[in-house]
């Protein structure tokens, strides 16, 4: 088992869901159900499943975790992309965005280095 706060991912992972809910505040309210729930959630997923993984037994559980992590990643990914395409995020989007690609490149690195150990 390992802690997940040790993690940079997570710590990565943490600090760009922070910054996600700040630039969501702002959204319109008719939003408030729609996209900022969807964006928040998917955000807010990642550092939760790689905790989660931290949690469970096993190389094969927290990589299991790790993947569900990514799918997050992703899904935010797009959620951002449509927020800014709406008119939603302005200058903030670049920097969410490039947070985003860092978490997947280090979830990615961590997949591949618990293959090579197993």
């Amino acid at each position: 088992m390992r802690h997940f706060r040790s993690l940079q991912v997570w710590q990565k992972a943490h600090e760009m869901t922070l910054a996600v809910y700040k630039a969501t505040a702002h959204f319109p309210r008719e939003e408030i159900y729609g996209l900022v729930s969807q964006i928040r959630r998917a955000a807010a997923s990642i550092p939760t499943n790689i905790a989660e993984g931290c949690g469970r037994d096993g190389e094969g559980e927290l990589g299991r975790f790790m993947q569900i992590a990514m799918g997050s990643a992703s899904e935010l990914e797009y959620g951002l992309l449509l927020a800014h395409e709406l008119g939603f995020l302005g200058a903030e989007h670049q920097r969410l965005h490039e947070q985003c690609t860092e978490i997947k490149r280090m979830l990615t690195s961590f997949l591949h280095r618990l293959k090579a150990d197993s």
